[in-house]
């Protein structure tokens, strides 16, 4: 019998849910179960087909683990290797070279040192940095967001550049992005599950956040909806996510993807809707069924995205769209 585990922290409703669905689907030749732990070897495999991971992000010990899972043959979802590399600003540029629209990004460098470092580490950094020129290409009003991780942790907007220079001050070692604020017509917040099934979720993100899913006026066009679906797809399969969220803000009918690093995304039926739950959860449940079954002993069963592959054997991306 192969063994599909959820790995997860404080969140309840979705991992129970996703447990009892396979389990429903399958039962007999595959079945799930929360990811029990008591100890981790080198090399040794923990005694899952699939892992859905839904914590390591934040618990760097199950990172250390889901690597190991994964090299001993586990398909953990998301891939640990590449999410432990992956982070916001790469994806724009990831983004831009797809030829998807998103917000002018500068990145800005930690306000305090990082530890262990002097003015000698930082050499090769201009000091001041041309912050004109930088003011210039965001322009204002505009967001100030950590480079990397998620949860509208640390995310500030600012009016101007001294709003910019007093909320910067404030940032301590974390490295920023100054992002150009898109004044949006449509916001949509997008389930992409194995690179193909994609559910578009219309998003207030200016309301509260049980509310947030709650809107009234229907999408401006099927167009629209087309476009963002294949933008969907597109930025998934490159960054090679099994499981991820897109979110866009869309502006004069363009869409703009203003979030597509969101590997462990909400999933609590409290803050998603019924039936927005109902489709993660029975899409998430078949789709690892479909992985467990594709599940071959002693290979990597790992999704690595387009981007690694095409790099893997020098093919320049361009030509892979």
């Amino acid at each position: 019998m192969k063994k599909i585990g959820i790995l997860f922290g404080q969140e309840r409703s979705f991992p129970a849910a996703f447990i009892k669905r396979v389990n429903e689907i399958d039962g007999k030749e595959i079945i799930a179960e929360s990811v029990n732990i008591d100890k981790i070897f080198q090399a040794n495999p923990l005694d899952y087909v699939v892992i859905i991971d839904r914590i390591s992000q934040d618990v760097p010990f199950y990172r250390a683990a889901m690597k190991n899972a994964a090299i001993t043959g586990t398909a953990v979802i998301n891939n640990p290797f590449w999410w432990s590399a992956d982070e916001k600003f790469f994806n724009n540029a990831l983004a831009i070279k797809l030829g998807i629209p998103v917000p002018k990004t500068a990145l800005i460098p930690s306000y305090d040192q990082p530890e262990d470092t002097s003015d000698a580490s930082f050499s090769n950094l201009a000091f001041p940095m041309d912050w004109e020129g930088i003011f210039e290409y965001t322009g204002f009003p505009a967001y100030m967001k950590p480079f990397d991780g998620g949860g509208w942790k640390d995310v500030y907007k600012l009016t101007d550049k001294e709003d910019f220079f007093d909320k910067h001050s404030k940032t301590k070692q974390t490295v920023m992005m100054l992002q150009e604020e898109i004044i949006f017509d449509e916001y949509f917040r997008c389930y992409c599950i194995g690179g193909k099934y994609v559910k578009i979720m219309q998003y207030e993100p200016r309301n509260p956040v049980h509310l947030r899913y709650v809107v009234d006026a229907p999408p401006s066009s099927e167009k629209l909806l087309k476009t963002i679906h294949d933008y969907v797809i597109q930025l998934n399969q490159f960054l090679g996510y099994d499981f991820n969220t897109v979110e866009f803000a869309v502006r004069n009918g363009i869409p703009y993807a203003i979030d597509f690093c969101n590997p462990a995304p909400d999933a609590d039926v409290s803050s998603v809707g019924l039936e927005n739950f109902e489709w993660v959860v029975e899409t998430s449940a078949r789709y690892a069924i479909d992985r467990a079954k594709a599940h071959v002993t002693g290979q990597d069963n790992l999704t690595w995205g387009e981007y690694i592959k095409a790099s893997a054997i020098g093919i320049p991306l361009i030509d892979k769209v």
